[in-house]
């Protein structure tokens, strides 16, 4: 399988390095199931100080980063599927973008600092990325996180393939709770479902956990989850109106099957 290549444009590649050293990431690295190149934008900066930046035009605090020393360290990789700024006003990074950045062969990630980029270099990337309505002191800790949640989505990357299905906002719903030993700790015991052996039972009270946690703490992920006839009757014991399932879209709950009359005589 040809491995995918991210590379980051970025002036400090250190932050990045053990990143692409230590753990899963690295493993994957060495496996060549992952590539992970990184681009010190000063080797194009083209004078004798290194410098990449400037003052902005029309004044203010903070200086800018060149237009032309990014496009000259872009112009050094090769095509990408995707080059992609990190910049607040980016679209919100999420699962169902990390799933739809996994099926791509090579990104470059250009990770600003200071105040950011000269405003032409939107010009130069494909997608604006946003990991949250915060501010960073440079774009490498986001770098990090699309670097993990990206490639974790890999084939063989993961030692379980099945184990980021399961993960919270892969089924649109939040993760159900995990337990192991010890089976008893300070008076909170493991549900007893998880130690029956019965699949199908430790199946569905998995459903029913994620349905619940999502619920109680991201209620707004309901909106868009995939729910299911079953779910729709969990939510409802749960203590949900059928006008809020309504709202989101969810599926009638299974109908009831009536009890046949024992018409047999004594």
């Amino acid at each position: 399988m040809t491995p995918l290549v991210f590379s980051f444009l970025t002036l400090f590649p250190e932050l990045l390095e053990p990143f692409a050293r230590e753990a899963l990431i690295g493993k994957a690295c060495g496996r060549g199931l992952i590539d992970v190149n990184l681009v010190n934008m000063r080797d194009f900066a083209e004078n004798k100080h290194l410098k990449v930046d400037d003052t902005p035009y029309g004044g203010g605090a903070g200086m800018v980063i060149r237009v032309d020393v990014a496009q000259r360290a872009l112009h050094s990789l090769p095509p990408a599927d995707e080059v992609i700024l990190f910049t607040p006003a980016g679209q919100r990074f999420d699962q169902r973008v990390a799933e739809e950045l996994a099926q791509k062969s090579h990104m470059v990630f250009l990770c600003g600092r200071y105040e950011g980029f000269d405003a032409r270099v939107e010009n130069l990337v494909t997608r604006e990325l946003s990991i949250g309505d915060f501010v960073m002191m440079g774009g490498e800790a986001a770098a990090a996180c699309v670097l993990e949640a990206v490639s974790r989505l890999r084939p063989g990357v993961l030692g379980d393939e099945e184990s980021h299905q399961a993960d919270s906002f892969s089924s649109g719903l939040l993760d159900y709770p995990e337990y192991t030993r010890p089976l008893e700790w300070q008076g909170q015991a493991v549900p007893t479902v998880l130690t029956s052996g019965n699949h199908a039972a430790i199946r569905q009270w998995r459903r029913g956990e994620a349905l619940r946690r999502t619920l109680e703490r991201r209620p707004d992920l309901l909106n868009t989850a995939p729910l299911e006839p079953a779910d729709s009757a969990t939510l409802l014991n749960l203590g949900v109106h059928a006008e809020q399932l309504a709202q989101w879209g969810a599926p009638p709950p299974p109908a009831q099957r009536r009890r046949k009359k024992d018409t047999s005589s004594s």
